[in-house]
C-alpha cells in the first residue's frame, strides 16, 4: 500500500481530541513527535458534534485537528464518524434505532445501533460523508478515508423486513424459488404473498440468541442479507467520497475472524482491507498469523492495514493482562510480516471517563513519555522510521491455500445437529498451525479464488459446496495439485439443501468415497486412526474424535482405517488419483499430531519446504518483493531459543549484524532480516 505522500509503514492510532483541552493537545503534540507517529485516525465518534441538528454542520473543530496535526508533522485517516448516530436523531427520526433478535426496539446509547435500511440513517450519513469529502478533498494530511468504525449486528425492524423481500425478490425472481430453495413444505410454511415472509429471531424460526433454527435455508439468506445491507452502507458513504475524492482510498476496519459479515464480499468493495487485532492474552500466536493471512487474503493477497490494536492492554475481556516487554512490538512486526503495510493503535491518549477509559494507549492517564509503554512506542517508532519503504507493498510467497468461507461457517452453526461440539474455525486453524509451526507460507483464500498458483489446497469441514466450486477443486486436482478435505464435507448446497445420492454429493468423484452415516459421540470419546502402513511422516495410530463418517472406498486408496467401534476396519483416511493430482479424505477429526505428520507428508510430496527450520515457538514468516525476500524470525517463546540460516548469510535490517547457520535469538525478540 504505497502513498507517495507518506512512503513508509505508517504509525499512528486512534486520536480523539474533541476529549481534551488545549494544553494535554499541545503536549500530544510533542510526544508524538517523541514516538515517531505520523498517522492519526480521528473523528471517528465526532457526528454528534459536527452536526448538532438536520442542517447544521460545523467542522471548525476538525478543521484545527487536522491543521494542527499536520503542521506537527501528522497525517491523518478521517473517519466519516457514522460509527454512531447523534442523539437529536434518534429522538426525532425512531426509525434509525435497531430492533434486536428478542423483538426489542432500541434507545438511544452505545454505538453501532443505526438500522442500515433506515431511510434516515442512510440520507444523513451520505449527506455527511459527501461533506467532508467536498471539505477536505484538497488537504494534503488526507491519506485514506476511515467509514464508520466496525461494522456488525445485526436489525429485526419493519425496514429491514421489507427490505429482506426485495432482496429476496432480487435473488430468486418469484416465491416458488423461494419456497423450493427454503423446502417451505417442511412443517406447512408455504408462503403465498411476499409479506407473509417475516425475519427470522426470536420471534419466529430461531432460538438461542440464533444459534438454532427451524429452517436454515431462511436464516442463512437473513444473514447473507444483513452483512449485504450492512455492506451498502458502507458503499452508500464510499461513493459519496469517491465522488468528490476519487484518489484517495476508502476502507473500514474490520474485525478479523467475527462472525456476523462475510468480509470476502466487504474485501471487493475496499480498496484497502483494514482490521482490529484483539488476541488474548492465551489466543494462541498460530491463530493470530491466521487472521492475518485471512485479512490478507480478502483482497487476493494485497497488503492491508493493521487500523487498531493495543499497546498495552484491552478493557472489555474478563481479564485484561498487560502485553509483556516486547511483546507489542513482536506482534506488531508479527501483522507486518504477514502482510500489513501500517502499524496501528487503538488509542493514542487513554479517554478520562467511559467505557473505554482503562482500555491501553500509548499515552497513558498519567500523561507523560516516562512510562514502559511509551518507551515501547517510540522505540518501534524509531525502527519504522529505519525500514523506511523497503516493506511496502511486498508480497507473501504462498503454495498453500486454506479455503475459509463465511456462509459454510454459518450453515455448519445453524445446522440441526450432528454435533454442538463442531467449531469450524477451530478445524480450520488445525490445518493452518501445522503449517505454521513448518514456517510455511498460507494463503487463506475464498471459494471463488484463482487455485492455479497453489500446489496443494485445504478445505476443512467443506459443509456447504457453492455452484461451481466442485468444478474449480477438480480442474485443480486434475492439473496436478493436491486436494484435502474431511469429515463433513460435501454435504449441502448453498440454499443448505442436501445434495442426494451420497455424501459427499458433488465432491464424490474427485475424492473416490461415499459416506452412508456420520456418527457423533461426546469429544471426550476416541476413536482411533490406524494407518495400513507408513504414508511419508505418517504411521502408526493417531487418536480422533468429535465427528466420524463411515465411508466407503470407491477409486480411492485406503491409508488408514479406524481403530474401533462398530465400524473398525472401515477408512477413515483415503487417497484418490484425480487425473494429474491426487485428493485426500479426512473421515473424523484427529488429534494435532496427526494433521501435523499429514502436513509433512503433503508438503514433501509437493517439495514444498519452511521458510527456515526453528525451535518450537520461533515463528519465520517472509514477505517478497521482486528478487528481495525479507524474512521476520519472531520468538515466541519465554525463553532463548534457536534458527538455522543454513550456510546463506542474512542480515538485520535494523542492526546491520550478519547470521549464518544456528543462530540464537533473545525470549519475546524479533529480528527482520535480508540477503
Amino acid at each position: 500500500m504505497i502513498n507517495e505522500n507518506l512512503p513508509k509503514i505508517w504509525y499512528g492510532g486512534d486520536y480523539n481530541p474533541e476529549q481534551w483541552d488545549e494544553a494535554t493537545i499541545q503536549d500530544d503534540m510533542r510526544m508524538f513527535k517523541l514516538a515517531g507517529i505520523d498517522v492519526a485516525t480521528v473523528n471517528v465518534f465526532s457526528w454528534a458534534l459536527i452536526q448538532p441538528d438536520e442542517v447544521t454542520y460545523d467542522f471548525s473543530g476538525l478543521d484545527e485537528t487536522i491543521d494542527r496535526l499536520y503542521q506537527n508533522g501528522v497525517y491523518v485517516c478521517l473517519a466519516t464518524s457514522t460509527g454512531a448516530h447523534p442523539a437529536w436523531m434518534a429522538k426525532r427520526y425512531p426509525d434509525v434505532l435497531r430492533v434486536d433478535f428478542d423483538g426489542k426496539k432500541r434507545r438511544f446509547g452505545g454505538r453501532h445501533n443505526s438500522c442500515p435500511n433506515s431511510p434516515t440513517y442512510r440520507k444523513y450519513a451520505e449527506k455527511i460523508a459527501a461533506k467532508l469529502a467536498e471539505r477536505y478533498k484538497d488537504h494534503p494530511a488526507v491519506l485514506i478515508w476511515h467509514v464508520s468504525n466496525e461494522y456488525g449486528g445485526y436489525c429485526y425492524c419493519d425496514n429491514c423486513q421489507k427490505a429482506f423481500r426485495v432482496w429476496l425478490k432480487e435473488k430468486y425472481g418469484n416465491l416458488e424459488a423461494v419456497n423450493e430453495s427454503w423446502n417451505t413444505r417442511f412443517w406447512g410454511h408455504t408462503f403465498y404473498e411476499w409479506d407473509e415472509i417475516v425475519a427470522p429471531n426470536g420471534l419466529s424460526e430461531e432460538w438461542q440468541g440464533g444459534q438454532n433454527t427451524n429452517f436454515q435455508g431462511i436464516s442463512l439468506d437473513y444473514r447473507r442479507f444483513q452483512s449485504d445491507s450492512l455492506l451498502d452502507a458502507y458503499k452508500l458513504e464510499r461513493d459519496a467520497l469517491k465522488q468528490e475524492t476519487p484518489n484517495i482510498p476508502v476502507t473500514t476496519n474490520l474485525m478479523g475472524l467475527y462472525p456476523e459479515l462475510d468480509y470476502f464480499k466487504w474485501g471487493k468493495e475496499m480498496d484497502v482491507v483494514s482490521w482490529d487485532n484483539y488476541p488474548s492474552f492465551d489466543t494462541p500466536v498460530s491463530l493470530t498469523a491466521m487472521t492475518h493471512d485471512l485479512m490478507r487474503g480478502l483482497k487476493s493477497g494485497q497488503p492491508f492495514m493493521l487500523m487498531e490494536q493495543t499497546p498495552s492492554q484491552q478493557n472489555w475481556q474478563p481479564y485484561n493482562a498487560l502485553k509483556r516487554p516486547n511483546v507489542m512490538r513482536q506482534w506488531s512486526y508479527q501483522a507486518v510480516a504477514h502482510g500489513a503495510d501500517t502499524v496501528m493503535f487503538f488509542q493514542l491518549r487513554r479517554s478520562r471517563g467511559a467505557t473505554e477509559k482503562f482500555h491501553g494507549a500509548v499515552i497513558e492517564h498519567v500523561g507523560h513519555e516516562n512510562t514502559r509503554v511509551f518507551r515501547e512506542s517510540a522505540q518501534l517508532g524509531k525502527e519504522l522510521g529505519q525500514l523506511e519503504h523497503h516493506l511496502l507493498d511486498s508480497r507473501v510467497p504462498a503454495r498453500v491455500g486454506i479455503v475459509f468461507d463465511w456462509e459454510n461457517r454459518w450453515a455448519i452453526n445453524l445446522s440441526s445437529g450432528p454435533s454442538a461440539a463442531l467449531d469450524y474455525v477451530k478445524e480450520v486453524h488445525k490445518y493452518y498451525d501445522a503449517f505454521y509451526q513448518r514456517n510455511i507460507p498460507v494463503d487463506m483464500i475464498s471459494v471463488e479464488e484463482d487455485l492455479e498458483k497453489y500446489d496443494i489446497v485445504i478445505a476443512p469441514v467443506l459443509y456447504m459446496v457453492k455452484e461451481g466450486h466442485a468444478d474449480r477443486l477438480k480442474k485443480f486436482t486434475k492439473n496436478g495439485g493436491t486436494f484435502v478435505t474431511t469429515f463433513f464435507s460435501g454435504i449441502v448446497n448453498e440454499n443448505d439443501l442436501v445434495t442426494l445420492g451420497g455424501y459427499p454429493g458433488e465432491l464424490r468423484d474427485l475424492l473416490g468415497i461415499w459416506a452412508e452415516e456420520i456418527d457423533a459421540l461426546d469429544p471426550s470419546i476416541f476413536n482411533q486412526i490406524v494407518m495400513n502402513n507408513s504414508e511419508g511422516a505418517l504411521s502408526g495410530e493417531y487418536k480422533c474424535n468429535l465427528l466420524f463418517d463411515l465411508i466407503h472406498a470407491e477409486t480411492a486408496e485406503v491409508l488408514a482405517t479406524y481403530g474401533s467401534d462398530f465400524y473398525q476396519g472401515m477408512p477413515v483416511l483415503t487417497k484418490n488419483q484425480y487425473g494429474n493430482g491426487h485428493a485426500y479424505y479426512v473421515a473424523s477429526s484427529p488429534e494435532q499430531s496427526f494433521v501435523q505428520d499429514f502436513v509433512v507428508t503433503i508438503s514433501a510430496e509437493k517439495g514444498i519446504e519452511g521458510t527456515l527450520a526453528s525451535d518450537q515457538g520461533v515463528e519465520v514468516a517472509i514477505r517478497q518483493k521482486e528478487d528481495k525476500q525479507i524474512l521476520f524470525v519472531m520468538n515466541h517463546n519465554a525463553d532463548t531459543a534457536t534458527f538455522n540460516t543454513g550456510n546463506t548469510k542474512w542480515q538485520n535490517m535494523l542492526t546491520g549484524e550478519l547470521y549464518q547457520g544456528i543462530t540464537e535469538i533473545d525470549a519475546k525478540e524479533t529480528f527482520i532480516l535480508t540477503k
